[in-house]
Parts: C-alpha cells; sequence; structure tokens
C-alpha cells in the first residue's frame, strides 16, 4: 500500500526507522514521514483515483500504513469544497469556496490525523493511546481507539466545550488531569501520522479543483498540524507532478485572546511554531488575528449566507477574510479556500446566547405542534 521509507526530524534531519514507534526526535524536534514519491509516481496514478474508496484512503500510497487490515476508518475524508457565491459577492471576492470538514466523522478535521495515528498504533501493536486537547482531537481519540478496541485517555481543560467530555465519555475514553503511564502520545506533533491525515485535506483540494491549486489557503491555525499537513501535501502533490504552477499562499489564522471561544486556536503547543512560520515565509504567506466577536458573528454570518454552520475556527478563518482583502493581503479575482475545520453543532450553547428565546406565545404555539412520544 505505502511508499513509506522513513521518518525525519523537522528540525535536525536525523532519520528514523517508521517499524519502530517513536514520539519526537532524540533533539525534540517533531517527525515527519517521507515517501519515496518516484516509487509512487510510476506506480499510481491519479486515474487509479477515480476508483479508489471515498475516503481519505483513496491517497493509501502517500499514508503510512503498510498493511490494510491496521486501518481504522470511520469514513473520513471527501468532504465537500463548496462555492461560496454569496459570501462571495458580499466581500467582492467572486472565487471563494469553503472546505467544509464539518462532515467528517466526530464533525471535525481532527478525524483524519486520528484515524492515521490510531491505525499506525495497530499497526506498531501500541495497546493504549493518549493525547492532550483543547476538546476535538480527544472526542476524535476517543471515537477511533473505541472503533480499535484499544483503551484511551484523553487530558481535556476544564473549559472545554461540554459537547467534547460528553463524546469521550459515551465512547469509553477515560477523562483524566495526567498521562498514565504506558500509553502512546497521540498530542499534537508529538507523533508523525496526525500530520499524515491531516494533509489528505490537502490532496482532497487539488482533486476537487481537477489538480489545480487555489492561490491561496486561508487556515485557522492553533497546534499548527492542520496547516503543516496541507502544505506538506502541496509539496508531495509537486513532486509527483499531479500539479502544475506555485503552491498556494498560506495565511495563518489566530485568536486575538489567548482564552478564545475557538478553542482549537488555544496556542498550547509550541512544537510546531517554527514549522507554520517557516511555510508562511516559503509560501509569501502572513498571519493574522480574529476577536471573539468577530469569530461569532463571521459563524452566523456563513450560516445565514450559505448554510453552513461552522466550528468557532472554521469562522475565524470566515472572520479573517475582511481583514485580509481590505489589506490587500488578499486579491478579490484569486481562488481562496477557507478551511472550515468543524461542524458548529458542538457549540450551539454558545451560539444560541445571540438569540433570544420566542416569546411566550409562540412557544405556546410550537408546543401544540410537538406530539410526546
Amino acid at each position: 500500500m505505502t511508499t513509506l521509507t522513513h521518518l525525519e526530524c523537522s528540525r535536525c534531519r536525523t532519520q528514523y526507522d517508521p517499524a519502530v514507534a517513536r514520539n519526537l526526535c532524540d533533539c525534540g524536534g517533531p517527525l515527519l514521514a517521507r515517501y519515496d514519491l518516484e516509487m509512487a509516481r510510476t506506480g499510481w496514478s491519479r486515474d487509479w483515483i477515480k476508483n479508489a474508496p471515498a475516503t481519505m484512503w483513496r491517497y493509501a500510497p502517500v499514508l503510512p500504513v503498510r498493511k490494510p487490515p491496521s486501518i481504522v476508518s470511520l469514513g473520513e475524508g471527501m468532504t465537500p469544497l463548496i462555492h461560496a457565491r454569496r459570501l462571495g459577492e458580499r466581500l467582492d471576492a467572486g472565487n471563494l469556496w469553503i472546505k467544509d470538514e464539518g462532515l467528517n466523522p466526530t464533525a471535525t478535521f481532527k478525524a483524519r490525523g486520528i484515524s492515521c495515528a490510531v491505525s499506525m498504533a495497530v499497526e506498531l501493536g501500541i495497546p493504549g493511546v493518549a493525547v492532550r486537547s483543547e476538546g476535538n482531537a480527544a472526542s476524535a481519540l476517543a471515537a477511533y481507539a473505541a472503533a480499535a478496541g484499544m483503551e484511551a485517555q484523553v487530558v481535556l481543560p476544564a473549559d472545554a466545550p461540554r459537547a467534547n467530555y460528553v463524546e469521550c465519555s459515551a465512547h469509553g475514553a477515560r477523562v483524566v488531569t495526567t498521562f498514565s503511564e504506558g500509553l502512546f502520545d497521540l498530542s499534537a506533533l508529538h507523533e508523525p501520522y496526525r500530520i499524515e491525515g491531516s494533509k489528505t485535506i490537502g490532496y482532497e483540494i487539488a482533486e476537487q479543483m481537477s489538480w489545480t491549486l487555489p492561490d491561496v489557503v486561508v487556515y485557522p491555525v492553533g497546534a499548527g498540524v492542520g496547516l503543516i499537513g496541507a502544505w506538506k501535501a502541496f509539496e508531495e502533490l509537486e513532486q509527483l507532478a499531479w500539479t502544475a504552477g506555485a503552491r498556494p499562499r498560506m495565511i495563518a489564522v489566530r485568536a486575538e485572546n489567548p482564552r478564545t471561544v475557538a478553542a482549537g486556536l488555544r496556542a498550547t503547543e509550541p512544537l510546531g511554531e517554527g514549522l507554520v512560520l517557516k511555510i508562511i515565509g516559503e509560501s509569501g504567506g502572513t498571519t493574522v488575528a480574529v476577536g471573539d466577536r468577530e469569530i461569532v458573528a463571521a459563524a452566523l454570518e456563513l450560516a445565514a449566507v450559505e448554510g453552513i454552520l461552522a466550528a468557532p475556527e472554521g469562522a475565524a478563518a470566515v472572520a479573517a477574510l475582511p481583514k485580509l482583502l481590505a489589506a490587500g493581503l488578499l486579491k478579490r479575482d484569486e481562488r481562496i479556500v477557507v478551511v472550515n475545520t468543524g461542524s458548529g453543532l458542538k457549540y450551539l450553547e454558545m451560539y444560541a446566547t445571540r438569540f433570544p428565546r420566542a416569546a411566550a406565545g409562540e412557544q405556546d404555539k410550537l408546543g401544540g405542534l410537538i406530539t410526546p412520544r
């Protein structure tokens, strides 16, 4: 299945055998999976993909799993790329697209990375896994560990969204304050394979755009796994000669407030900062910060004009668009892809504070329409 050859430290370039489970390099740097892309190029083709499964595993030759029975999948990937025409008209940006990751299992792009990492844990014989998370990675880990029949432990902050606590508990994961000994750490950038699952967003964008690349990708960034993964995909596609022209400019969207309502943007993990800054520099991109009021307003506007109720993290990327256009950092005729990293359905309690309750008379009318079971 795979053309994986080795793991490589993103800092010192030391190489490691992927058949041995590792977290970080000896120097403390994050590890990246490397492939024989020349072999992939000669033995794999875009035509082959036309008949491949409609999940992220359609890109198996550039994913790390060697044995198909090791794959733990809940159907992640191949999420829609939606032309946001009405929002684009409001912004005078007619070529605006939303990659809607809210349709993944566990309603977040984290499903991709966790699927890949848990699959590798199965392949490497790892019996139990753990993760530190602001919320959605924990939910995804709980679900995929349950599907794998594997012990899972998650560390969640006290103010994580209530939905994440419920998901983790429902899937049988233990919610704790500190890790137990003996469990393999799947926290962001503490192992090499979550990036590999996340990079399939980049492959899908290229495929959905008929193997061309957008001019710009606007990505909400916390630890940076998603943006790092997407850029890695664009690099690999270039080496495979599946796409032509320049790679996109990568724009990282962060929160102004360190305790933002967009929990996934709380930058608690510095491991990826160097990689994120390097990608922004290489691509000619930039970083922009948005506030909580802007995030919630953008979420509700996107829902009202495009029918997409985004997670606060994805809404942050939408909120950044007017700033970027006004500053000339985005051109109005460019092909812009905004990554919505999750579904807003997990955040209804927060969004509901923006809407007054129905008047008593209206509630009575509704009550008359509902038949108790």
